[in-house]
C-alpha cells in the first residue's frame, strides 16, 4: 500500500514539532560588553552565551573557542561571585573613572551587576584586563572585526 503525501507532510510536522518540544530551554548569557572609543570600530556589543557562543552586535550567535568559553566562565565567577556569600566585582558595582588618555570604555553588566572602566582607569582588578583582552580576541576571531 502506498502511503500518500500528506499522510508524509504530517508525520515529519509532527516529528519536527517533537524534536522542538525537547530542545530545552534557552542557554544562559554569562555577560554584556557593551564598548565605546575614540578610534574607528570601537563601538562593540558582545553578549557572551554560556553554551559556548557569543553575539556580536546584537546579530546570531557565534562560536567561540573552548579557551575563551573557559576564559568567559572565569570571568562570570569574578564577575559574581563564586559562592552566595563572595561577593563578586559585579555586585560592588565598580565604576572606575577614565585616566588622561582614553581609547576604550567598557560596560559590561553580568547576573549581579554592572561594572565600568576604561583602558587607562587606574587601580583594575586584574579582571578587567582579562575582559578587555577577551573582548578584542573575540570581536577579531568570531565576528570578523577590525578590534
Amino acid at each position: 500500500m502506498r502511503r500518500r503525501p500528506a499522510f508524509a507532510l504530517a508525520a515529519a510536522v509532527a516529528a519536527l514539532a517533537t524534536l522542538s518540544a525537547c530542545s530545552g530551554p534557552e542557554p544562559a548569557d554569562l555577560f554584556v560588553v557593551s564598548r565605546t572609543g575614540t578610534i574607528p570600530g570601537a563601538k562593540l556589543s558582545l553578549r557572551f552565551i554560556d553554551d559556548g557562543g557569543v553575539s556580536c552586535n546584537r546579530g546570531p550567535r557565534k562560536d567561540i573557542t573552548s579557551a575563551q568559553l573557559i576564559t568567559a566562565r572565569e570571568l562570570r565567577r569574578e564577575l559574581d561571585g563564586e559562592k552566595d556569600d563572595d561577593v563578586g566585582l559585579a555586585e560592588k558595582h565598580i565604576d572606575l573613572p577614565p585616566g588622561h588618555v582614553t581609547t576604550l570604555s567598557y560596560r559590561v553588566r553580568s547576573e549581579n551587576g554592572t561594572v565600568a572602566f576604561s583602558d587607562t582607569s587606574a587601580h583594575q582588578p586584574k579582571a578587567f584586563y582579562r575582559l578587555a583582552k577577551l573582548t578584542r580576541d573575540v570581536a577579531q576571531q568570531s565576528c570578523g572585526l577590525a578590534r
